[in-house]
């Protein structure tokens, strides 16, 4: 479905106005598609009932009912703020074109996927997602609390559905120019209130909430005290300035945090102005460093590992600790290194069976851009969290996944950095001397105290989680090099941090990073190094032929005979595997010439099940089983040289009878074999049952002359190819 306006836009579209542009042809296939009722007598017009009726679709309440790939696809456009630029149509989104959930036309940059307002504020919170943004914290309102919301920014009373309504207080939150422009016009009573919220985290409680705007009446209720709805705090709240949360807190969004924030820039440039004096005074280089590597690397090495079907690696699990330490083993890496790229790559949908696919991300993104999808991953928050003991998200009960205020310390080591660390070496104690000078680090440290009480478990000071941040998480992104981490220098100042040029491209506003045109090549007949200009779906697609390799700096994957010959035996055409290895780099003279032969067919066999093999070496005596009507029915026609199979079902007990009647005896290691099932009296000799009813025995005798009497081997033994030895 394509609107008629095919001009592009960065900016979400409202549901309503995305289907009054729809060609009156796919509007009203749509409304056959879903069984839509329109009542033409109604004062409102289609497209406005359609929007009522698809906003109730049970795919955006419940987006698990989608299938795993159209899932994170739609997870991906709603994280692209409701509009996804891809190259071409991916196969997941016609679920979702479909249903009426997402539109695509064309723009200038290729084909834009449309994901409404609506639809986003009634989708349910998804790993990876900003758990103080602006849509998550609007998803989990009260009806009566969005409907305030929307009314403010409607000028009018909002009616259900209440998604609809709060449409344009999406546009204005989201955006930061009229965000400013709204926190200017603010009376100086709720500024300096948004201003005091802000700088102890950004979250209260009610009882704070009252002492900071100085409310003398206090309203309890079962929860607790009650704010006015007269007060300073619920001019706030009506603007979607300060959010409640049940049962007690009110968050500021982060969005709005942001803007709030920039005021308070140069209240801190008295201290800072000498913390940069120091920096800037001396040389602070180490003796020894660890300089950061690109996560790239790891991150594809793991996407590429975790497609071996024998793993078992569930969503909205916990990545299994067995599986990482298997990782970190096969790598060389630290298991909280592995623990942390893990939980960021499944964030970022790299683990998904989607990410094979080149028209989305992430399969459509270069393997250069990988690192920044990381972290970004991580800056956002909601897979991976410092303040807890493990730093996982998904390892928490779904009750407890509960976000931290470990946003505002990651954003304080930042500004840190950028501001204290471009291209030089900075103590660590400058650093954390920056994010104590901060006025919201009291605040935040309180909010991480109380978030560990309702968690269970101790709650760590802001020090150490911003060290954490430092040393553990920019690190392993690839942001900061470590100098002196081991502390065997003799400089007291301590260890070192420098932000790299790669950790600047991702910190700065526009990607000013200039782009690698390292492209994949061949380094012999085997290993093929990944350049950083491949395609992520192109390079994940080698995982079931390929075996990888070093991950250190870049990927190398080896393309062996065996990988080769697995994929074939797997169902993998020749071609397919050497246009999917074509897609990265040429394919060498060897290469080319394995594909060749291990695609030529010089024969077939054909499997055939059977419980045994019957030697016969007399061919009269093999003529006669396989042809009387007694036996025929019991063996393989044609079957090899020197013996018989035997059909599959057949049991030895039955073959023997049979056999036996011809004349023939079967041996089974070195014994004739008697049968159970012959009645009394119609057996060769005195073969009787004896007075306790208990079946006889075998008889042991000299097993006849091979020449004349046949042997079979026992059923468990067997697993035999027709055509012979």
């Amino acid at each position: 479905m394509s609107p008629k306006d095919p001009s592009s836009s960065s900016a979400a579209i409202r549901l309503v106005d995305v289907l009054r542009q729809l060609p009156d042809r796919e509007l009203d296939s749509l409304i056959e598609r879903l069984k839509i009722k329109v009542d033409e007598a109604k004062r409102i017009d289609v497209p406005s009932q359609v929007a009522r009726s698809l906003i109730q679709l049970p795919e955006l309440r419940d987006p698990n009912v989608l299938p795993g790939p159209t899932r994170e696809l739609l997870h991906r456009i709603a994280e692209a703020r409701g509009v996804l630029v891809t190259p071409s149509l991916p196969a997941a989104v016609e679920p979702l074109i479909a249903r009426g959930v997402v539109f695509a036309r064309n723009g200038t940059r290729g084909i834009e996927l449309l994901l409404p307002i609506a639809h986003m504020l009634v989708m349910r919170s998804w790993e990876g997602e900003d758990p103080r943004g602006v849509r998550a914290l609007l998803h989990q309102l009260g009806q009566d609390v969005a409907a305030t919301i929307a009314g403010h920014y409607l000028g009018r009373p909002a009616t259900p559905p209440v998604a609809l309504c709060l449409e344009p207080a999406w546009e204005v939150l989201t955006s930061a120019e009229q965000l400013r422009r709204e926190v200017e016009e603010l009376a100086p009573l709720e500024r300096k209130l948004l201003t005091a919220i802000e700088r102890v985290g950004g979250e209260v409680d009610t009882e704070e909430l009252l002492d900071l705007e100085r409310e003398p009446m206090r309203l309890r209720g079962a929860s607790g005290a009650t704010p006015s709805r007269r007060g300073v705090g619920f001019a706030l709240e009506r603007r979607g300035f300060l959010v409640p949360v049940h049962p007690n807190r009110h968050v500021i969004p982060s969005e709005i945090a942001a803007v709030v924030g920039a005021q308070r820039q140069a209240e801190r440039e008295a201290h800072r102005h000498q913390i940069r004096s120091f920096v800037l005074g001396e040389d602070h280089a180490p003796h020894r460093a660890r300089f950061a590597e690109d996560p790239a690397a790891l991150g594809l090495a793991m996407a590429l590992g975790a497609r071996d079907p024998s793993l078992d690696v569930r969503p909205g699990v916990g990545t299994p600790r067995s599986l990482i330490a298997k990782f970190a083993a096969r790598f060389g890496r630290d298991p909280e290194v592995v623990g942390f790229i893990a939980a960021l790559s499944r964030a970022v949908g790299l683990w998904d069976p989607s990410a094979v696919g080149l028209a989305a991300p992430p399969g459509a993104l270069d393997v250069q851009d990988l690192g920044r999808a990381l972290f970004d991953a991580w800056r956002r928050g909601g897979a991976w969290d410092e303040a807890r003991p493990d730093g996982e998200v998904l390892r928490a009960p779904p009750e407890l996944r509960e976000t931290s205020a470990v946003g505002v310390l990651r954003e304080l080591v930042l500004d840190a950095l950028q501001e204290l660390g471009d291209g030089r070496w900075v103590p660590w104690e400058a650093i954390a001397g920056y994010v104590r000078s901060d006025a919201r680090t009291p605040g935040v440290g309180r909010l991480i105290e109380r978030w560990a009480q309702r968690g269970g478990f101790e709650a760590i000071q802001s020090g150490e989680i911003a060290r954490r941040i430092a040393f553990e998480s920019l690190h392993a992104l690839g942001v900061v090099d470590i100098g002196d981490a081991d502390g065997e220098s003799a400089d007291p100042i301590g260890p070192t941090l420098r932000i790299t040029p790669r950790g600047r491209s991702y910190l700065c506003e526009a990607d000013e990073s200039r782009r690698a045109s390292e492209s994949s090549r061949f380094l012999d007949n085997q290993a093929i190094r990944v350049g950083k200009s491949a395609k992520i779906g192109s390079v994940i697609a080698l995982a079931p032929f390929t075996e990888i390799g070093g991950v250190s700096g870049a990927l190398d994957l080896h393309v062996t005979p065996q990988g080769i010959a697995h994929a074939l035996s797997a169902g993998f055409e020749a071609d397919v595997i050497r246009a999917r290895i074509e897609q990265l780099a040429p394919l060498p003279d060897p290469i080319a010439r394995l594909l060749t032969q291990a695609s030529a067919v010089v024969g077939r066999g054909e499997f055939v099940a059977t419980v045994g093999f019957l030697w016969v070496d007399d061919p009269e005596v093999r003529e006669l089983l396989r042809t009387r009507r007694q036996t025929a029915d019991l063996f393989i026609d044609p079957s090899p040289p020197a013996g018989l199979l035997v059909v599959a079902g057949a049991d030895l007990d039955r073959v023997a009878r049979r056999c036996r009647t011809l004349g023939v005896e079967i041996v089974v290691e070195g014994e004739v074999y008697r049968t159970r099932s012959v009645p009394p009296g119609r057996g060769s000799g005195a073969r009787r049952l004896d007075s306790s009813g208990t079946l006889p025995a075998l008889r042991n005798s000299r097993p006849p002359s091979s020449s004349r009497t046949p042997a079979v081997r026992p059923p468990s033994s067997s697993t035999l190819k027709r055509g012979g030895e």
